[in-house]
């Protein structure tokens, strides 16, 4: 009788312990995640891109994933960031906001599913790809290939990430969010370069990423030639590699193995943004279009790229010249607001699908032609009758009329999807948008806290214009190479003899590999130059005997995405340096002795910490007038926190390009001196058609990022400091701090159906300015009464 109750115990306890885990299985049709069979809509949000604390509460919680929750996501992705993790090797950083445990620790707290898109190497316009520096200056490595060297340390970091993970029970196998991961990224596009070393590399992810025992599945995104399933009896849970589709549209992907499931691991919301560019926009419109005609060709899961964008703080952004802003015009923005109408249009589509979710999971599916573009999917339960339909309209310009074999009729705009439930009801159509839209205003704090005094002090670089270096090479070297990337700055240092009066009226030529160069001759800058790679010319007056020359080059984030953009040359990188005088004779300089030097004298102090002693002692406010107008001048200013909680942005307008910090917290580079074209903004945006990131542009012939993103959780209750690194010359005098919030709202929605409408940060509605209910004619902020209005609109309203 004993040992029955002992069995009984212990069949018990087995049972508690397999309950926790969570089975992750698939078929075409479906992912299967304990037993129920599942469509997922998922949202990436990049924990080093947004901040884990803000105003008393978890900002990720309350601020992201809960409004990710809200918009209908079943699921959370992100990156892991090598560079970030593991900036020198074998010495590893997982606090703040780098703790990726917390934050999937956090996704499954909101009740939603987990994706970890390991990589390592990310892209993700993030510095480098995601790889750390240090590995490129490891002798006989070759990135992304069939490297022992390089698969030596990228086993070393993923093995490190998931037993991380299994320690903290994160995968569904143990229990915990993580139902799906991905090895590498987008390999499937650059492969080709690598040749057979690169099919090898893409197998041995495969089988590394197998040996790893996670217990979900793994993906590999835009990789066609994935290596087919590999099955491990030794563990419960099978490994399988799926091949995914990322970019606008991927309805027509179709997976190369017809077993697995059709995924969407990247739908780009919008586009990033580089310095000198205009702002991206993709309509809701044309967004929505793509998810549901995905869905329509048997899709299972989406992601949207990126669902919250969030800030490049430090210097993660890559490119180059990838802007601090990564606001993607995703549906939440940079600052955490609903980006509306995108963000609940999609809410609503994703109520709409999720109607039919046991007829698309089981159901099997018929199209009808009805031709110029028209098709009619109907999903059908064969078990329950259940339908479901998909009624899409293609053509760019033409709304079409369909009438169903049932009689009833459906008018569907061009470049757009009605979901029918039952086949016989719309619910849903991705052009007719009945979401609010918000349009968001700067607010400036009007009462004498808001007035900034500066303290100023300049950056120290006698040494390096009389050529005072750390070490000498009789070469022009790579840059990333001398700095490993501790900072965006390196100086060349040389001195050179010349004779005769024909140097007076001479010019110096510098070939640069990027992306910004100052010339500086006997101590003074004679020009600079930005591009991915220039020819600098300048004239130049030497004097007879010793000159000194003088050359910074700045990088402005590092390349991050192509085949072998890891061996992408940074600064001087060989040359050449040539002098030419008025008589067409000739000195190169590429063959000189050199000295270098990495970095500022502030960096080194840490003029930007208002804690260093440095910081304390050397800034000044002696002179009578501000020092503006000046290169290589920091700038110091206290100011107090805008009350409230609506986020906060410093407006650096009359800057020219640095580096600012709040409190010894950098939040990235600036450059509002990088005016965008005027040109190309004129137009109406009109979401029919293919989207491209070259379509629907604005903010042409203003600065690319003028406002910068100071996240509460960086600012103090009482006094703030704010700190900034001129680099080119400005004028701080017009920096302000102000706050993000929504201005007006405004939407359109038919008769018989509902219209939500709400403020943000405990605003109430305070007036009515339009309302038409008939035909208004116009956009939000411009809207006019058409030929048909009812008068008493606005007081009914």
């Amino acid at each position: 009788m004993w040992n029955i109750w002992i069995l009984v115990i212990c069949s018990t306890l087995l049972c508690l312990c397999r309950s926790s885990a969570i089975e992750v299985d698939y078929d075409p049709k479906a992912l299967i995640i304990d037993g129920q069979r599942k469509l997922i809509f998922s949202g990436a949000i990049h924990y080093p891109r947004s901040t884990p604390v803000a105003h008393g509460i978890d900002f990720l919680t309350h601020y992201l994933i809960q409004k990710a929750k809200d918009g209908g996501l079943d699921a959370v992705e992100t990156y892991i960031f090598w560079n970030a993790h593991e900036p020198i090797r074998r010495q590893y950083n997982f606090e703040g906001n780098l703790d990726f445990v917390k934050f999937f620790k956090l996704v499954q707290e909101a009740g939603l599913h987990g994706i970890l898109r390991l990589g390592p190497y990310v892209c993700a316009e993030w510095n480098y790809g995601g790889f750390p520096v240090w590995l490129n200056n490891i002798e006989g490595i070759e990135l992304r290939t069939d490297n022992e060297i390089y698969k030596n340390e990228m086993r070393i970091f993923v093995t490190k990430i998931v037993d991380m993970c299994k320690e903290a029970k994160l995968f569904a196998s143990q229990g915990g969010p993580i139902i799906l991961a991905q090895i590498e990224n987008e390999y499937g596009n650059v492969m080709w370069a690598y040749k057979d070393k690169g099919v090898a590399y893409v197998n041995w992810c495969a089988e590394m990423a197998a040996a790893q025992n996670i217990g979900v599945p793994w993906i590999m995104c835009q990789q066609q030639s994935a290596p087919p399933p590999i099955v491990s009896f030794a563990v419960f849970f099978f490994f399988i590699v799926f091949f995914t589709c990322n970019g606008f549209y991927c309805h027509t992907f179709k997976p190369k193995n017809t077993l697995i499931p059709k995924m969407f691991t990247e739908n780009w919301t919008g586009w990033f943004k580089k310095w000198g560019q205009k702002d991206p926009h993709r309509p809701a419109e044309d967004l929505a279009y793509s998810v549901a005609r995905f869905f329509q060709a048997g899709g299972v899961l989406i992601n949207y790229y990126m669902y919250h964008g969030g800030t490049n703080f430090g210097r993660t952004s890559g490119g180059p010249f990838i802007t601090t802003s990564y606001d993607y015009d995703a549906p939440l923005d940079e600052f955490g607001n609903l980006n509306q109408p995108k963000w609940g249009h999609l809410k609503q589509l994703h109520s709409a699908i999720k109607v039919g979710e046991r007829v698309l999971t089981n159901g099997t599916a018929t199209t009808k032609v009805y031709g110029n573009g028209v098709e009619l999917t109907t999903y059908t339960n064969s078990i329950t009758g259940e339908r479901f339909c998909f009624l899409s309209n293609n053509n760019q310009i033409e709304e079409a009329t369909v009438v169903l074999e049932e009689g009833n009729i459906f008018v569907v705009p061009a470049w757009s999807v009605s979901i029918l439930g039952g086949c016989n009801k719309e619910i849903f159509n991705t052009a007719k948008v009945s979401t609010q839209t918000s349009i968001m205003v700067k607010k400036q704090m009007d009462d004498e806290t808001a007035k900034l005094s500066w303290m100023w002090t300049p950056e120290t670089i006698k040494d390096t214009l009389v050529g005072q270096g750390i070490f000498t090479v009789r070469q022009l070297l790579e840059q990333k190479r001398v700095t490993s990337d501790v900072s965006d700055y390196l100086w060349y240092m040389t001195s050179f003899d010349v004779n005769g009066t024909s140097w007076k009226d001479a010019t110096l030529s510098v070939k640069s590999s990027g992306q910004v160069l100052y010339a500086y001759v006997n101590g003074h800058l004679i020009g600079s130059q930005s591009g991915y790679a220039f020819q600098f010319k300048n004239p130049v007056s030497l004097m007879p005997g010793t000159n000194n020359l003088t050359l910074l080059s700045v990088t402005v984030g590092l390349q991050n995405y192509g085949q072998f953009f890891d061996k992408g040359p940074e600064g001087l990188n060989g040359g050449p340096v040539v002098l030419t005088d008025n008589k067409n004779v000739t000195i190169d300089l590429s063959s000189n002795t050199w000295k270098y030097k990495i970095g500022l004298n502030g960096e080194a102090e840490r003029l930007h910490d208002p804690k260093s002693p440095h910081s304390r002692l050397q800034f000044s406010s002696e002179f009578l007038e501000l020092f503006i107008g000046m290169p290589m001048v920091w700038y110091k200013t206290e100011f107090k926190a805008p009350p409230g909680t609506d986020p906060v942005v410093v407006d650096l307008q009359g800057m020219g390009k640095g580096h600012a910090w709040i409190n010894g917290n950098s939040i990235g580079r600036f450059w509002p001196a990088r005016i965008t074209d005027s040109n190309g903004c004129g137009t109406e945006c009109d979401y029919r058609g293919k989207y491209n990131e070259r379509k629907c542009l604005s903010n042409c012939g203003n600065p690319s990022q003028r406002w910068y993103h100071v996240p509460r959780s960086f600012l103090n209750d009482d006094n703030n400091t704010l700190i900034l690194f001129e680099e080119m010359g400005g004028n701080p005098s017009q920096v302000s701090f102000q706050t993000v919030t929504v201005g007006s709202i405004c939407a359109n929605v038919s008769e018989g159906n509902t219209l939500e409408l709400s403020c943000q940060g405990g605003q109430t509605i305070s007036q009515i300015k339009f309302a038409s209910f008939g035909d208004p004619q116009g956009k939000c902020g411009s809207f006019q009464k058409g030929s048909c209005d009812a008068d008493l609109s606005i007081s009914y309203l």
